[in-house]
């Protein structure tokens, strides 16, 4: 890999490279530090954000959640630094407005659920779906992968699709909710899908396909508008980027790091079957959601369904049969060293949901749980 940073990332803007750049939102939740429960900040955080980096912090949907959201580019060490940074910067102004940020999929502290940011969008998505919108904390990480057309971006959709479950696996980051073991790996995505607009994406015939879906789903009441469009991977509204959206917020700088390179490679993998005339799998749609349901309760500390046959296989059998995928890929963008890596720590230590029950076994405290998200949180 030669030339600067600059020069790569002038030269995948212009299509001079097969390279493809990668960005990374992430979810947060603010919690009292001493009791864990969330608590309506936002504002009082926000405040405290250094002037410079207001920009990449932006509310979210609950006063007491807060979203960052690195540039995209082409080197896996220039998001490390992104999201360092970001997140570092987050815990020092929540501690300044004496409060806590945890990167966690739910909030695991029985407690009030804080209001909603008044906006009024917000307001009318309670009006219509009411009951619907979930407890304290829903936090989610969206992946953004460049992608140079909208028709590209569709049929990258379809290729990516089977592969989706065992990324929703590694991402799981949430088994405690109000107080209690869930029983799930991810509950967040099991909050998640009282949404009527959260689902697998389906397959597409083309941008038009895409395009009239979002238009009838809007008429059917089940979408206000387009940001509402909660599949698993769709094209960005705001950017030219396929979004997958299907992980819990990770708890380390490493593991998210470790999942914008995954996301990177699948997209690459997509774009180079599209290019050499390689068809998707057409996984049927209730397996595909049989998969997503396996990978929120189990983690990677279980099974999963392995949508190229439909069989039941260790999810770790699964990722590692992923990677070998992506090695191209993962090659071709210098990432492969470093993805090996990553894996073998979170091979080590287990997702975020295997790490807070473990904390939870050695000390019987959800306050515990709280303080070791923390400490991931800030790296």
């Amino acid at each position: 890999m030669s030339g600067s940073v600059a020069e790569r990332e002038r030269d995948a803007a212009q299509g001079g490279t097969d390279l493809l750049t990668v960005g990374v939102e992430e979810e947060f939740l603010l919690v009292d530090p001493h009791t864990g429960t969330a608590v309506p900040a936002v504002d009082l955080v926000m405040e405290q954000v250094p002037a410079e980096l207001r920009g990449q912090v932006e509310r979210e949907f609950q006063t007491s959640q807060i979203e960052i959201g690195s540039p995209p580019g082409l080197e896996l060490s220039s998001i490390r630094h992104s999201l360092g940074v970001l997140r570092r910067a987050l815990a020092d102004a929540a501690e300044r407005a004496g409060v806590r940020v945890l990167a966690i999929g739910t909030g695991p502290v029985e407690g009030p659920v804080p209001p909603v940011v008044d906006k009024p969008r917000f307001d009318r998505m309670i009006e219509r779906f009411r009951l619907l919108v979930p407890g304290p904390g829903n936090n989610g990480m969206h992946v953004h992968v460049g992608v140079p057309d909208a028709e590209t971006g569709v049929q990258v959709l379809n290729h990516v699709r089977p592969w989706l479950p065992i990324l929703h696996a590694a991402t799981a980051n949430s088994p405690f909710s109000a107080g209690v073991d869930t029983g799930y790996a991810s509950w967040r995505s099991v909050e998640w899908e009282r949404w009527p607009s959260v689902a697998p994406t389906p397959y597409l015939e083309s941008h038009e396909h895409y395009e009239r879906l979002i238009r009838q789903l809007i008429a059917s009441g089940v979408m206000l508008d387009e940001g509402m469009l909660y599949w698993y991977a769709r094209l960005s509204a705001k950017y030219p980027t396929v979004e997958l959206r299907i992980g819990d917020v990770c708890p380390s700088v490493d593991d998210a790091v470790l999942v914008a390179a995954l996301v990177r490679a699948l997209v690459a993998t997509a774009m180079t079957d599209i290019a050499e005339g390689r068809p998707p799998i057409r996984t049927d749609h209730h397996l595909l959601v049989a998969a997503h349901w396996r990978a929120a309760h189990d983690g990677l500390e279980g099974r999963g369904v392995d949508l190229t046959d439909g069989e039941l296989r260790p999810a770790w059998e699964l990722l590692d049969s992923l990677v070998e995928r992506l090695a191209p890929a993962l090659d071709r963008h210098g990432d492969l060293a470093e993805v090996t890596d990553l894996l073998g720590g979170l091979r080590r230590h287990g997702t975020g949901a295997a790490r807070q029950r473990a904390v939870f076994a050695r000390t019987g405290s959800l306050v515990d749980v709280v303080r070791d998200v923390a400490r991931q949180t800030r790296g």
